[in-house]
């Protein structure tokens, strides 16, 4: 696990360099599960008109006897059940995968596709994430050269942090009751913290809740005393409530915990932000003797739709 962590801005680079130039469509369904979908969201919120949507909910429930012209489908393994049972959906589609040797690239109707170049994966989503995202900044016409740059300079800076976050998690859990451990951001990083919450829960098997910061200022702050809340902060539209919440909370019994690259752009902070909890993650599995990510299931979800 942490020899794929320490992959992402390797793996990063070269996708950067060896990917052909493309530009993804607009105006369209973005289709995917897990980290396929929060990848897309993120682009939601920096303005970018696609229409990010969980693959399951929109075969079962949006899409009833309707054929889409055009799309985008994202599985990091090509052969999720969800996303290739959406693949019916569409007259053509473009897919998304880091193997794409597998089903989703090679149906009849894909007109064509984006290879991620992640390597293996094991674990968590890592690498993939990364470049999915890397995928899309791409697509829609980002220059992500830089950010890659100082993602590669940063990596030590990143790994102690996601250690020191880890001991301290580890140190409350395990001497205190703790009812509730959230990870929250906003606008684009409103993908971040969804996907630290989904990595983190896979590696140390306790439950960690991502949503909108907006959205537990709505309620769920009510539980403040005795949780933790890590809050990812950029310098957005929503900064000053961040910081704010973060002085409300902690008066009311929270431990708050924030993950910021301030040398980032808030577009471009999310490719930063996300790699503290990929190593966060790692340790605290550590400390918690987690041998295994996936025991009740398999890395990859096959299974019916309905």
């Amino acid at each position: 696990m942490l020899s794929e962590i320490n992959e992402i801005p390797v793996k990063a680079g070269e996708f950067l360099i060896h990917s052909p130039t493309y530009i993804l469509p607009v105006g369209v369904p973005y289709l995917g599960m897990g980290s396929s979908y929060f990848a897309p969201l993120a682009f939601k919120y920096m303005g970018i008109n696609i229409q990010p949507e969980i693959a399951s909910e929109f075969f079962n429930y949006q899409a009833k006897n309707s054929k889409f012209p055009n799309g985008v489908i994202l599985s990091q393994s090509g052969r999720s059940s969800e996303a290739l049972g959406c693949t019916s959906l569409f007259e053509n589609y473009i897919g998304i995968s880091n193997y794409t040797q597998n089903a989703l690239c090679k149906a009849p109707n894909v007109s064509w596709f984006i290879d991620l170049l992640a390597g293996d994966e094991q674990y968590s989503s890592s690498k993939t994430y990364i470049n999915t995202l890397l995928a899309l900044f791409k697509g829609f016409g980002f220059d992500a050269t830089d950010a890659i740059a100082l993602l590669e300079n940063k990596m030590p800076e990143y790994d102690e942090k996601g250690e020191e976050m880890a001991n301290q998690v580890f140190k409350l859990i395990s001497n205190k009751s703790i009812h509730g451990i959230y990870i929250i951001g906003s606008g684009p990083n409103i993908s971040t913290a969804l996907e630290a919450a989904l990595i983190l829960s896979e590696s140390t098997k306790r439950n960690f809740h991502g949503l909108p910061m907006a959205q537990y200022d709505h309620g769920p702050k009510e539980t403040a005393e005795n949780s933790i809340v890590i809050q990812i902060i950029s310098k957005g539209a929503s900064y000053g409530r961040s910081l704010k919440l973060s002085d409300i909370i902690s008066k009311a019994g929270a431990t708050v915990i924030t993950v910021e690259e301030p040398e980032a752009d808030e577009n471009f902070s999310i490719l930063h932000n996300m790699v503290p909890f990929n190593f966060m993650a790692y340790y605290l599995a550590q400390k918690l003797n987690i041998k295994d990510t996936f025991l009740v299931g398999g890395k990859v979800t096959e299974s019916e739709l309905n």
